[in-house]
């Protein structure tokens, strides 16, 4: 069995279900809208933050319409804020596929990413469980935020790990805590049990960001060829460079740094950029702290998960988060 089918299967059933429900919300009979909602159903992904939301329901109780109706909303928030940031960062592409600003345009894609956002809303309000629509109404206020916050961290001169966890906090983090928080409050469980399970979802959603960051300083997963850097490009700073910046103090590569929040770095200066954090130690220091973070969310698991099968779920999905190639 592969890993993602042995992370699926206490929950086979209920993610089908899910899935179902999840394509009627972006069902419609308008043609323009309908078409752009169909190119948003096909670049569904792996569907780990839904899996997350059931798993760590079914751990607690069951998966109920309560939990499928704010799993959709999730997804749904989670998807209108992708539509958006394609807008803001002028993307091209999503997942291999053309975004919806580059196969329509930047008004279609606003628009129905406000569709989207209200369908969310509508399926959480399906809950009636004031706590999920407040935790979800918190996850678009947060996530708002981090893009913000990123986008002004680009004009600091200062390079830190403080400001590097606030925006992804903010971003993936608040992703899989809130996912970790509703699945656990839709099955009934105590106060205690739904804050170990979101500070769960917290650690494994920076866990999953830093795995991100490390990808964009190799060209493949065999690590080999030169780098993508586009987070370099983006004007974006990650663990392994901010590491062996403020290790080094080199002055030759701060002034490179500069060039990256201006957003004219050439792509030997990325190059360059790259080969000195790794050569100074940045990607070791960023995979210990990964660990860290791995640690602390097994203790949740080791604490709070007694089925057997659901415990080797969620085993399986903290440790793919942390060692997935891609």
């Amino acid at each position: 069995m592969d890993t993602l089918s042995l992370i699926k299967q206490p929950i086979e059933a209920e993610l089908v279900d899910f899935i179902d429900l999840f394509n009627n919300a972006l069902d419609h009979e308008d043609g323009l809208l309908q078409m752009v909602l169909n190119h948003i159903k096909q670049r569904a992904g792996k569907r780990m933050r839904p899996i997350l939301i059931l798993l760590i329901a079914k751990n607690f109780g069951k998966v109920s319409s309560i939990t499928q109706h704010a799993a959709v909303g999730l997804e749904l928030l989670h998807t209108a804020s992708l539509v958006h940031d394609d807008v803001v960062d002028e993307a091209a592409e999503r997942r291999g596929q053309a975004s919806v600003n580059a196969d329509y345009d930047n008004k279609v894609a606003v628009l129905v990413g406000d569709y989207v956002l209200s369908t969310a809303l509508l399926h959480v309000s399906y809950t009636h469980s004031e706590m999920i629509v407040r935790r979800l109404a918190e996850l678009g206020r947060t996530l708002s935020d981090g893009e913000i916050l990123q986008l002004s961290n680009i004009q600091n001169k200062e390079v830190t790990e403080e400001v590097y966890y606030k925006i992804i906090e903010r971003k993936t983090a608040a992703l899989f805590e809130t996912c970790a928080a509703i699945g656990a409050e839709s099955a009934g469980a105590t106060e205690e049990q739904v804050e170990a399970a979101r500070l769960f979802g917290k650690n494994l959603g920076i866990v999953f960001q830093i795995r991100d960051d490390i990808f964009d300083y190799y060209d493949s997963e065999v690590e080999i060829g030169k780098p993508t850097g586009n987070d370099f490009a983006e004007g974006k700073l990650t663990l392994p460079i901010i590491y062996a910046l403020n290790a080094t103090q080199n002055e030759d590569m701060m002034r490179l740094i500069h060039k990256v929040k201006a957003h004219n770095v050439t792509h030997e200066e990325v190059e360059t950029l790259v080969r000195f954090a790794k050569e100074n130690g940045g990607i070791e220091y960023a995979q210990r702290r990964m660990w860290d973070f791995h640690a602390e969310a097994q203790g949740f698991i080791d604490k709070y998960v007694k089925d057997e099968t659901i415990r080797t779920s969620l085993q399986t999905y903290l440790d793919y988060v942390i060692k997935r190639r891609k």
